[in-house]
């Protein structure tokens, strides 16, 4: 799994011009899953973003968690485009939907966060913080 971190002041997804889903100031994340990820994979990495230290402290220093900041997390299986031949991305490492889906669904609820819609195709708005990005990997 691979998920792309953002701190964000705002973010939100619409499809087909309709918002479904937005949050104040946390972290928007792009999550990819790979073919061979499993729940334990998934609960792992949400544990990982869970725990992440990217927000300011009182003394202005990256050492806080989302602690009660809200989440947001939208799927991206371009995560594993594989540019290494050629111009156009290669796929073959993200994992299938009917595989990635629940995956999916399992790391935002363990995260308890906001989602956009799998394999719909949507328009993510985010005003970064900072700006913060980290990209996380199992």
């Amino acid at each position: 799994m691979r998920a792309l971190v953002q701190r964000v002041t705002r973010a939100a997804v619409r499809v087909e011009g309709r918002t479904i889903a937005e949050i104040g100031p946390g972290l928007l994340v792009l999550l990819g899953v790979r073919s061979t990820d499993t729940e334990a994979d998934a609960d792992r990495l949400a544990d990982k973003v869970r725990a992440l230290r990217v927000f300011d402290d009182a003394a202005g220093r990256m050492n806080e968690p989302v602690g009660e900041r809200e989440v947001l997390c939208v799927s991206q299986f371009t995560l594993y485009a594989d540019t290494r031949k050629g111009n156009r991305p290669s796929f073959v490492d993200a994992a299938a939907g009917d595989v990635a889906a629940p995956l999916y669904e399992r790391f935002c609820e363990r995260l308890g966060a906001q989602r956009g819609a799998f394999g719909e195709r949507m328009a993510v708005d985010l005003e970064n913080d900072g700006p913060v990005t980290v990209m996380l990997e199992l």
